[in-house]
């Protein structure tokens, strides 16, 4: 990182694209007035939006935040929040303590998911689930809080007889998707849709001709200017939490819902399923 100041303490990210106003070019220039003139509600906008107020492109935006030593837009907005947001507003309402605190975190989960059976697009999840019935290859591209997810639902897609990969190394989600091809699936997992890696893996996929889809949490992102299907759900978290935690609850439920209607309609699934039954019995202890 190029911000570090002596000693290993960061340099508040303003006071760092201020000192560096003089390099950027015109362009990242207006996302960069755009950003020191914002509030936090720069927290609740996704990259898309941000490029449209600055009247430039989303990758004029990752431009300007790796001109300053950041990886991407979701670090600038991680810095932002770490910085700027009190410690005590990172949960706004989940006010108590002990007994009283779990019960408000699992009612704002419970409302979370009901807000999403509600305006869940049908038609978006039955394009996803017949481009997998039809898949010849299913790869999963997510990191970080994402990836758990997509190593869950790779295992549990597996166990239908269908022909899924998932590995952690981000390097290796890019070397694979390169590989994929006309009839294949990169089936990407992000919060945010601007994670810098997911996103490369997605690019690749799409340039070698497979199909991409994603589940992510905005409507308007990078990955979902990318993707054949996307399904949108998330969660009021994103104006004010920096990690997804309610909305990492509701992609699990969604890729649950989805493994449903795969089981339903694939015609060999329940054999596939005592299959694996009977290697996980085999191993257990």
């Amino acid at each position: 990182m190029t911000d570090n100041k002596p000693g290993g303490v960061q340099t508040d990210v303003r006071q760092l694209i201020r000192g560096h106003l003089t390099s950027f070019s015109p362009a990242e220039r207006r996302v960069a007035d755009v950003v020191l003139a914002g509030s936090l509600e720069l927290l609740e906008t996704s990259v898309t939006e941000l490029a449209e107020r600055a009247n430039t492109s989303a990758a004029s935006v990752v431009r300007m935040c790796t001109s300053i030593g950041l990886r991407g837009f979701q670090e600038l907005k991680t810095r932002l929040a770490i910085e700027h947001v009190p410690a005590a507003h990172f949960d706004a309402g989940a006010v108590g303590d002990g007994a009283e605190l779990a019960v408000r975190i699992l009612r704002d989960f419970a409302s979370a998911l009901k807000d999403t059976a509600a305006v869940l697009d049908v038609g978006s999840v039955s394009g996803v689930v017949g481009e997998l019935l039809t898949a010849r290859r299913i790869h999963f591209a997510a990191v970080g809080t994402s990836a758990m997810i997509a190593s869950d639902c790779a295992f549990r897609l597996s166990t239908l007889g269908l022909n899924v990969l998932f590995v952690a190394d981000v390097h290796a989600q890019h070397i694979q998707a390169r590989m994929l091809g006309r009839g294949d699936v990169l089936f990407a997992i992000s919060h945010t849709g601007s994670t810098f890696e997911t996103l490369a893996a997605a690019r690749a996929a799409k340039s070698a001709g497979a199909s991409v889809m994603a589940l992510t949490s905005f409507t308007r992102s990078p990955l979902t200017e990318l993707c054949d299907h996307t399904i949108i759900a998330g969660s009021a978290e994103t104006r004010v939490r920096v990690e997804a935690v309610t909305s990492r609850l509701v992609h699990l439920a969604v890729l649950d819902a989805l493994y449903i209607m795969l089981k339903q309609q694939l015609p060999d699934a329940d054999r596939h399923l005592r299959a694996a039954s009977e290697v996980l019995a085999e191993h257990r202890f």
